[in-house]
């Protein structure tokens, strides 16, 4: 199995982890269960595709993620007490998960000869909004809208990929460094509780 289609697959299965566990906390029945689960891990990817007018949408093209998603839901019923207390290894999963689908989006929309801006929001698109709709869905303020550095994350990383692809040097290294950046972007703003500026309410008069 190609190595980034099977981080690509485990980061699918982490997602639709989050997204269960969400789902069963709030009381969801098995439906609503499964369709979190199912927003979060490809929720991302369609949004881009549907927006990059790309056919067919990412899980239509490959029916391996609906299992996957499946299996995670399968995971959340059976096992919730072993796989709730696992949030450091989700965690883990999650910022492979963000890493890779991040640039296999970007990579993605490149190959549909979008211009680079677009495609490093389409990037980012693909790895986040997925989490965005899980979370309007629960009536949850996004992850991406608070202090946590995650889409930012993505867009450094993508940046970093966009460079190697500038000086035209693609390839399994142009991948791993990227992916790596994002990786170690979102988990050392988590362990140092790194954030982005805020806007002073004293600003406005309030």
């Amino acid at each position: 199995m190609n190595p980034i289609y099977a981080l690509d697959l485990i980061g699918t299965f982490a997602f639709a982890l989050s997204g269960a566990l969400v789902a069963h906390k709030q009381g969801f029945d098995l439906f609503g269960v499964v369709i979190i689960a199912f927003v979060t891990a490809v929720g991302g990817g369609m949004v881009r595709d549907v927006l990059i007018d790309s056919h067919p949408i990412n899980w239509i093209g490959n029916l391996a993620y609906i299992w996957v998603i499946l299996g995670a839901v399968v995971c959340v019923f059976l096992f919730k007490s072993k796989v709730a207390p696992l949030s450091k290894t989700l965690f883990l999963f999650d910022a492979i998960g963000i890493s890779v689908f991040t640039l296999l989006g970007l990579q993605k929309s490149i190959d549909a000869e979008l211009p680079l801006f677009v495609a490093l929001i389409m990037g980012m698109v693909s790895s986040v909004f997925g989490g965005v709709i899980r979370d309007v869905l629960t009536r949850e303020v996004p992850l991406i809208f608070k202090k946590e550095i995650y889409a930012s994350a993505c867009l450094i990383g993508g940046l970093v990929y966009l460079v190697f692809h500038y000086f035209e040097y693609t390839g399994a290294i142009q991948f791993a460094v990227s992916a790596s950046v994002i990786f170690l972007v979102r988990i050392i703003s988590v362990v140092y509780h790194l954030e982005l500026p805020k806007i002073n309410k004293d600003v406005f008069g309030k």
